[in-house]
């Protein structure tokens, strides 16, 4: 497994509260989604270089499987967690209380405190197979790193403001 990598925030996430970003901040990714103006270019740039290696689709799961808005996480977070103990269940702190996932639901972070709600995190569609041995390849050089090795498909962008040579090099050809 690859080591978990620290986090590098761009200077202009410092201080801002998570799921709560200025347009200012924020970028569309294809084929649809929002992230962080960095983590943006990081995506597209990795995900120009899996066209060219014939690895495609490489796209987000899904829109919300990008930047969310606190709102956002708080839905999905709700659907997924109730306050009533679950044995055995994955559990969650939120707002100084205990939430149990219910069962069949894929675990999900509290309010706040996802990656998601820093526009730094990208749900990748179906992270397996051929698609999964290229991201272990090439995720790295384009800034990315896994937060959680037990999710392939969930990706974070690390490099804060040091903009990574493979995506430095896609802006220049891009524009």
């Amino acid at each position: 497994m690859l080591p978990v990598q620290r986090i590098t925030l761009p200077a202009d996430l410092r201080g801002v509260t998570p799921g709560e970003l200025t347009p200012q901040l924020l970028r569309a990714v294809k084929p649809y989604g929002w992230l962080h103006h960095l983590a943006a270019d990081a995506y597209h740039a990795l995900r120009a270089q899996a066209f060219m290696d014939d690895v495609k689709p490489f796209k987000p799961t899904s829109a919300g499987d990008t930047y969310r808005s606190l709102a956002m996480q708080r839905a999905g977070f709700l659907a997924r967690y109730q306050k009533q103990p679950i044995a055995g269940a994955s559990t969650r702190t939120w707002n100084g209380e205990v939430w149990y996932l219910q069962k069949g639901y894929a675990p999900m972070a509290a309010p706040g405190s996802s990656n998601h709600n820093l526009g730094i995190a990208v749900d990748i569609w179906t992270a397996s197979g051929k698609r999964l041995e290229w991201m272990l390849e090439n995720c790295k050089r384009f800034g990315w790193s896994w937060e959680i090795q037990s999710e392939p498909w969930h990706i974070r962008y690390v490099a804060g403001d040091e903009v990574p040579p493979a995506v430095k090099r896609w802006k220049e050809a891009n524009g």
